[in-house]
């Protein structure tokens, strides 16, 4: 929106929690062609791996190639464009609340209010809807450390996309390998669970998958991140007080986690229609049919009804993988969904997707 310079008669506020100055996250999808931040990829590989005890195969996967982009050169690439447009003012605050109504935007910050005359308001605040005997809240919880090692250990072509062989006794368990170099890579260990662990915890599961499935004991850590992503099957809405976008609004993937696509996606839909002079309920949002597979999922792992390591298997043991990521970007047709549902252990699907309807 920036670049087209028809919005330069408009005055824009930007309110985020604080400058992004640290490379505190990674975000990796796949794409079957160059997307918008195709500059800042930090690294890129053709093909992926999945490992369990169950299943285990290394996989091509074009037209797609599975991507990585660092959280800083993210930063970096965003704010410079912003930073070029006068009509864009960045504050730095946490916002307690806010109220929308009649064009007027009240934020409260530090106990006072900070009234806002605006058009049009974009909320990336998650704000918890209230519970009841249907809700389903679990988390998508990760530590993951950039290490480098004395000797060639990684393939660099190669990510491992999930692995499955770590323990499972907290649930939904596995870790996943993004190798910069052969001597270089981001090891994640990442956890689909009700509540979060000790820190310590993450650091001794890292350790051991390093030395026992990789084989490395020599090593220094570069860098280090942790994240927590909602994975919930509330009824979350891009229409409301103001527009809700991001986690907000629907757009983390409730039965993954993924996010960093289905927010592209969302953001391009909203440029397209604010450029068109047309009104943002236009906006087209994925099938129903979608949240409905991601809330049968969601329950399955939520009371435990199969373990998330033998659905995984089977979805990469009988599907071709780009089909898998098709359906996992909610891009797939029905005829391949039905392929993919049947290719599940059945009863247990059954009986979650009734409780769904």
């Amino acid at each position: 929106m920036l670049h087209s310079c028809k919005f330069s008669d408009k005055r824009i506020l930007l309110i985020d929690k604080e400058p992004k100055t640290k490379n505190d996250r990674t975000w990796c999808f796949w794409e079957d062609k160059p997307g918008f931040f195709e500059e800042i990829v930090y690294k890129r590989w053709e093909s992926i791996s999945f490992l369990s005890d169950d299943y285990s195969s290394s996989m091509k996967i074009a037209p797609y190639q599975y991507k990585m982009i660092r959280g800083i050169d993210f930063y970096k690439d965003c704010f410079a464009d912003i930073e070029k447009c006068s009509n864009v003012e960045v504050v730095y605050a946490t916002i307690d609340k806010w109220n929308y109504e009649k064009e007027l935007a009240v934020f409260f910050i530090d106990g006072k209010e900070y009234p806002v005359k605006a058009g049009t308001v974009f909320n990336s605040i998650y704000d918890k809807q209230i519970v009841n005997n249907k809700t389903i809240k679990l988390l998508q919880h990760f530590k993951g450390w950039v290490i480098e090692t004395n000797k060639p250990v990684f393939s660099p072509e190669e990510a491992t996309m999930m692995d499955f062989r770590v323990k499972q006794r907290h649930g939904t368990s596995f870790a996943y390998v993004l190798p910069f170099s052969s001597t270089s890579a981001l090891i994640e260990y990442t956890l689909f669970t009700k509540d979060i662990l000790p820190q310590d915890e993450y650091d001794k599961e890292l350790a051991d998958y390093i030395q026992t499935f990789l084989g490395v004991e020599d090593y220094k850590i570069r860098d280090q991140e942790f994240g927590v992503i909602p994975m919930t099957n509330e009824k979350l809405s891009f229409f409301g007080k103001g527009w809700q976008i991001g986690t907000a609004g629907g757009q983390t993937k409730a039965s993954t986690g993924f996010t960093f696509q289905f927010i592209q996606k969302q953001s391009q839909q909203i440029v397209n229609c604010l450029l068109a002079g047309k009104s943002l309920e236009n906006i087209q949002h994925d099938p129903r049919r979608f949240k409905f597979y991601d809330d049968t999922l969601l329950h399955i792992l939520y009371f435990n009804k199969l373990p998330g390591h033998r659905i995984f298997s089977r979805l990469f043991q009988k599907n071709k993988p780009q089909q898998v990521l098709r359906f996992l970007d909610n891009e797939s047709s029905l005829k391949e969904e039905l392929k993919i549902i049947s290719s599940l252990p059945t009863w247990p699907f059954l009986k979650a997707a009734l409780k769904q309807l």
